[in-house]
């Protein structure tokens, strides 16, 4: 009699030892929630001060990468007082979950390429003509890859999310003096960049190699802001940075989903951002045309096969 009444005590214990452990998985999921709210909203509220934050909603029909992966149009837009303007970064970005790999394909602007119901053009026009929604259909039918996702990025924004990440600015080795046309003047050599004279560095193309070196530095400063984020322990910063953020980033994603892969991408070890730029070497020959001045031929073929082994492999 007397061990089954201590049985019964052990399960009592137990079961209040259980009581409480719950609880406490509940307030900290709740102090957690909590936290992520108001820091969350502290940098909304941060942001929505400026008259340029806003927010515009576009028709998008991607669907899910056959390979699992998550893959995200990423467009920056020479916005600056024009009615249709053409997309003045044009990016891919690739999230897969299984293999925990994260992939970044720059599309240069001057491809000239087939625009469905529009003719021959510039592959950045096909954002003037028709938003995300015309420039996935044109991504897809030139080189074979469906977008599930689309982030349109202002420049504000991505200016006030470096300021607010790194206070002492990024870590860069400039190759050379930039001034031309990018708002600030850049001197050669490694130093530290706020949001603006990061911007004006990875807008430059005055120079020999043009567009092409532009791409370059923006596949180099995403990669230098990527690395020095992990090592600011940003992971405590995410959900501030992303209300900083979200009201100058038009998109179709959920702000969980941003948050769940920006977390991964801080809190994995040895992640690394594989690069691509299309048209790749040997693809592409440099015309003029009348209708749209100095372009890009493409090999569509070469680099839709380039393009899918990259985000398969």
């Amino acid at each position: 009699m007397m061990n089954g009444r201590r049985v019964i005590k052990r399960r009592r214990r137990r079961i209040r030892w259980g009581r409480v452990f719950l609880l406490l998985l509940a307030v900290v999921a709740s102090v957690s929630g909590y936290n992520f709210y108001s820091q969350y909203q502290s940098g909304l509220q941060q942001s929505q001060k400026s008259s340029r934050a806003k927010q515009e909603v576009y028709e998008f029909k991607g669907k899910q990468d056959e390979n699992g992966s998550t893959n995200i149009l990423i467009l920056g837009s020479d916005a600056t007082g024009k009615d249709k303007p053409r997309a003045d970064t044009i990016m891919i970005g690739s999230y897969n979950k299984e293999k925990g790999t994260y992939k970044l394909v720059s599309v240069m602007r001057d491809c000239y390429v087939d625009i469905p119901g529009h003719g021959k053009n510039k592959i950045n026009a096909a954002f003037a003509f028709g938003g995300p929604e015309l420039l996935r259909k044109t991504i897809k039918s030139n080189f074979g890859i469906d977008l599930q996702y689309y982030a349109v990025v202002d420049f504000e924004g991505f200016v006030r999310l470096i300021d607010e990440a790194f206070p002492n600015g990024v870590k860069v080795d400039v190759e050379k003096r930039m001034e031309e046309n990018i708002g600030v003047t850049i001197e050669p050599g490694e130093q530290r960049l706020d949001g603006e004279h990061l911007l004006g560095y990875v807008r430059f193309r005055q120079d020999a190699v043009g567009d092409f070196g532009r791409v370059e530095r923006q596949q180099k400063a995403i990669k230098d802001v990527a690395d020095q984020l992990v090592s600011v322990s940003t992971f405590r910063k995410l959900p501030k940075l992303l209300g900083v953020v979200m009201p100058f980033v038009t998109t179709n994603m959920d702000t969980g989903d941003v948050l769940f892969i920006a977390k991964g991408f801080i809190t994995t070890e040895n992640r690394n951002i594989e690069t691509l730029r299309l048209p790749v070497d040997g693809t592409f020959e440099n015309k003029r045309v009348e209708e749209a001045g100095l372009i890009l031929e493409v090999d569509e073929t070469a680099n839709e096969k380039e393009l899918k082994q990259f985000l398969s492999n």
